[in-house]
């Protein structure tokens, strides 16, 4: 067995990954082959966990755009992703692994509320963190929660999980010709202004230097290959 090169992660899982094949909402059949990936990949005996995102129900920035003010949109937003959080947190308990939902946010009828030193007890522990409600702050995405949670936890990397396997030339869907990157540094990326990841994730995550693996989620077991260092994937940093 090919021993995993990274030992505690964060996965960012985009909220419109939960949807599936829908352009709204949660796919339940969706979430549970994700939660049964992160398992899979939890079995290994690394420490992992998941900032996800809340695109599928609400996207702050867009209801902003419509009269409601950019701090009480993002909140929005941020209420979303302890939503998804919820539906990750029972579908990974029931594939097999203990889980605890963290939410920047305090509501605790409904799930813990982000505390460092207990996220890490939790990992120490052996369960799967879903982390929820972004920074708890308005104008920060969700993607600079899950560097910002990288960093917090001592992780060893941030494994974006995206629609195609890595990071390309141009646009593979439009261009079969495009040409996937093994690897960039976090200023490439930045100069680039690849929209893989905001400009403000990029940046903590080189101040940190703190790796990014883009990868594609929709083959199954891909967080464990990736892991393994096999399949294609690209890394920045």
């Amino acid at each position: 067995m090919v021993r995993p090169k990274y030992l505690r992660v964060i996965v960012k899982l985009s909220g419109e990954a939960l949807s599936g094949q829908e352009k709204f909402g949660i796919d339940q059949q969706t979430i549970d082959r994700f939660a049964a990936d992160l398992v899979a990949a939890h079995s290994l005996g690394i420490d992992l966990g998941v900032v996800v995102g809340g695109g599928n129900i609400l996207r702050g920035a867009q209801i902003s755009e419509n009269g409601v003010s950019r701090p009480t949109a993002d909140a929005m937003g941020m209420l979303a992703t302890v939503m998804n959080a919820l539906v990750l947190e029972a579908a990974i308990e029931r594939a097999g692994s203990s889980a605890r939902t963290m939410s920047a946010l305090a509501m605790p009828q409904v799930c813990e509320t982000y505390e460092r030193q207990r996220a890490l007890r939790h990992l120490d522990d052996k369960r799967i963190i879903v982390f929820a409600g972004g920074t708890g702050n308005p104008y920060f995405t969700t993607d600079t929660t899950a560097v910002l949670r990288a960093a917090e936890m001592g992780c060893d990397a941030v494994f974006k999980a995206t629609d195609v396997d890595g990071v390309y030339t141009a646009d593979p869907k439009r261009y079969p010709t495009a040409e996937r990157y093994e690897h960039l540094d976090h200023q490439e990326a930045l100069d680039r202004k690849l929209r893989i990841m905001d400009a403000t994730a990029f940046a903590l995550a080189q101040e940190n230097r703190m790796p990014i693996i883009v990868f594609s989620i929709r083959e199954k077991g891909a967080i464990e290959t990736v892991l393994r260092g096999k399949g294609h994937f690209t890394t920045i940093g």
